[in-house]
């Protein structure tokens, strides 16, 4: 029984994580996020987050990937690599947001013009 149980929040536990509601930023900031991703994030891992310097950010790569975990690397990085912690620009919450984006498939940045 046990097996099940531990078998079950393996195979779950990223669609649970996508379930759980992260809040969204106000607009302004979201649309900030979005573009530091796109810009900042996409500088190593490829302007359409499919992969560069470092590995693909898109919903598939990171199937199996527990939002908590994603998170965290955003926040404080990966020691030994080029993935440098954000926690200076980034709140948690907003660290959280971003993952939870980038497991549903993360949005184009929407350009406005004046």
């Amino acid at each position: 029984m046990k097996t099940a149980a531990v078998l079950s929040a393996l195979l779950l536990g990223p669609v649970l994580a996508l379930a759980q509601s992260v809040p969204a930023p106000d607009a302004s900031r979201s649309r900030e996020l979005v573009r530091m991703v796109r810009q900042d994030c996409g500088s190593c891992h490829g302007m359409r987050l499919t992969g560069g310097l470092g590995p693909a950010l898109t919903r598939e790569a990171l199937a199996e990937f527990p939002l908590d975990s994603l998170a965290a690397v955003i926040v404080h990085g990966r020691p030994g690599t080029p993935m440098p912690p954000w926690r200076a620009m980034l709140s948690e919450p907003e660290a959280r947001w971003i993952a939870q984006r980038l497991l549903q498939g993360f949005p184009e940045e929407t350009v406005t013009t004046p």
